[in-house]
């Protein structure tokens, strides 16, 4: 059995949410916040049998997509400019571990 941690961008947690769900997986969501941009993220906690997990990852790989963000580069060149920067943001982190005892009360 797996504990899997996956963090996802807040634009796709409800796409994500909906095909755990339709896909028979049941998930704990917290609400998260990334250190980069501050921007909001869910973290997924799913406890899933060893023959599922690459069924599981799939799903939130379909629903977790990467886009480009402009965002300010927080390195003025001078006292009154500050340039914009692209960054790559959404994606899913996905973290997988063993599970010693898993008990659903």
């Amino acid at each position: 059995m797996k504990l899997v941690f996956a963090i996802v961008n807040g634009d796709d947690s409800q796409a994500v949410s909906k095909a755990l769900l339709k896909s028979g997986f049941y998930a704990t969501k917290l609400a998260s916040t990334g250190s980069f941009l501050s921007a909001g993220n869910t973290t997924f906690l799913l406890c899933v049998e060893d023959s599922k997990l690459d069924e599981l990852i799939e799903v939130i790989k379909q629903k977790s997509h990467k886009r480009k963000k402009i965002v300010p580069n927080g390195l003025p060149i001078s006292s009154e400019i500050n340039f914009p920067v692209e960054v790559e943001v959404g994606g899913a982190i996905i973290f997988v571990t063993d599970v010693e005892r898993f008990e659903k009360l």
